[in-house]
């Protein structure tokens, strides 16, 4: 800066990165900015203060401090200062940080901590994994919340999820050699445009496209196999969603069944995607071989059916029963999908052995998102190879 004069008016750009790097670096005497706060930065910089102050580095020069401590009236007021000072989707990490650095999952036991939080996927995740020490009092504002982002969840999901599979439903009821009453025209007509005789003024069906008659239109059947320990809570939360729009369509056959050690089957729950979640055990060990034999016994017409494994495959049953059941599933004519999250969390943690293993078997296990679940969904029903992000799905040769 030497040599020219530097304005550090509020609007400069200079002065606003020294801001920024002050509230980044929390005013250490090394930290360089020589910037003082004051004002809403020094509010901000108090918030940031409590959660990020205190961590397990060496630190030279004055140590940041503070801490939300085990007080409700601070935690209170501090959610309600980073609501005040940064936008909702930087308040969601804020507070999933508090939760793993302070303890914050504690207080969320008190109906008024609940009430200050932004819901998220997350948070439902944390609530769920507490419904055991969580007190009556609590559990009514505990499903509140839970119920506000579902009922967000199947805003966003459930137009496009019921469109893009009954799609797919269609496409799959349609027969190639129908009776004259059967003919789809329209399709005939699209799908035989290349045999126009302008001559002629007409089309030569070459090929006809026909609705199935109610005795070939079969009801298909989908099984989603969710694994609920502890790193699977967004999954759950986004598996009860889809399982209860598959659910509401009348050409789907759901059926919803959660494990860890144990195998509990939700599918009577599915009206109400919020008894499904409150109905989760989270936490736990996990047998997926114990799971998907349930689901197996479940299966009357392989054919039309899908199995749905969501899990990161971190088998502590047996893992050659596990494979054989895979194997068994697929033999037997019904489509296996091996998700191993349905999240928006990025790149999850997974069992690499057994991931590769799967793919020798022709299931490849991957990572969806909720945006591209109702794809997988259809072409798994269509019978058509599966849309694996460009990610790839996890094999032997798999870098993830």
């Amino acid at each position: 800066m030497t040599g020219e004069a530097r304005m550090t008016t509020a609007g400069d750009p200079v002065e606003e990165r020294l801001r920024r790097w002050r509230l980044v670096l929390g005013g250490d005497a090394a930290d360089g900015t020589g910037h003082a706060l004051s004002g809403q930065d020094a509010a901000i910089d108090d918030a940031l203060t409590a959660l990020y102050g205190k961590d397990d580095t060496p630190r030279t020069g004055r140590e940041r401090a503070g801490g939300l401590g085990a007080s409700a009236p601070s935690v209170a007021r501090w959610l309600g200062d980073i609501r005040t000072y940064f936008p909702t989707s930087v308040v969601q990490v804020m507070q999933r940080d508090a939760i793993d650095r302070l303890g914050l999952g504690t207080l969320l036991l008190e109906p008024e901590m609940l009430e200050a939080v932004e819901a998220d996927v997350h948070l439902v995740g944390t609530l769920l994994s507490l419904t055991k020490a969580m007190p009556e009092t609590t559990r009514e504002t505990a499903r509140e919340v839970v119920r506000k982002v579902v009922e967000d969840l199947e805003r966003r999901l459930a137009t496009r999820t019921r469109a893009t599979l009954t799609g797919a439903l269609d496409r799959s009821a349609r027969v190639r050699r129908p009776r004259h009453h059967d003919i789809d025209w329209n399709r005939t007509v699209a799908a035989n445009l290349r045999h126009y005789l302008p001559d002629h003024g007409t089309v030569v069906p070459e090929r006809l496209v026909g609705y199935g008659r109610a005795s070939q239109s079969v009801r298909k059947e989908v099984v989603l196999c969710v694994d609920q320990s502890g790193s699977m809570a967004s999954s759950v939360v986004y598996a009860a969603v889809f399982g209860a729009v598959l659910a509401s369509m009348r050409a789907v056959a759901t059926r919803l069944v959660v494990f860890d050690t144990e195998v509990v089957d939700l599918t009577e729950r599915l009206d109400d995607p919020v008894d499904v979640l409150f109905a989760t055990r989270l936490g736990g060990g996990t047998d997926i071989n114990r799971a998907l034999a349930y689901c197996q016994s479940r299966i009357t017409r392989p054919a039309d059916t899908v199995v749905v494994l969501i899990s990161d495959l971190y088998e502590g049953g047996i893992r050659d029963g596990m494979l054989k059941r895979v194997a068994a599933v697929k033999a037997s004519g019904a489509q296996f999908v091996s998700l191993l999250a349905l999240s928006d969390e990025g790149a999850p943690a997974y069992d690499r052995e057994h991931a590769a293993a799967l793919a020798e078997l022709g299931a490849p296990a991957f990572a969806c998102t909720p945006d591209l679940f109702p794809e997988v969904m259809a072409a798994a029903i269509e019978k058509r190879p599966l849309p694996i992000p460009d990610a790839g799905a996890a094999g032997p040769d798999s870098p993830r």
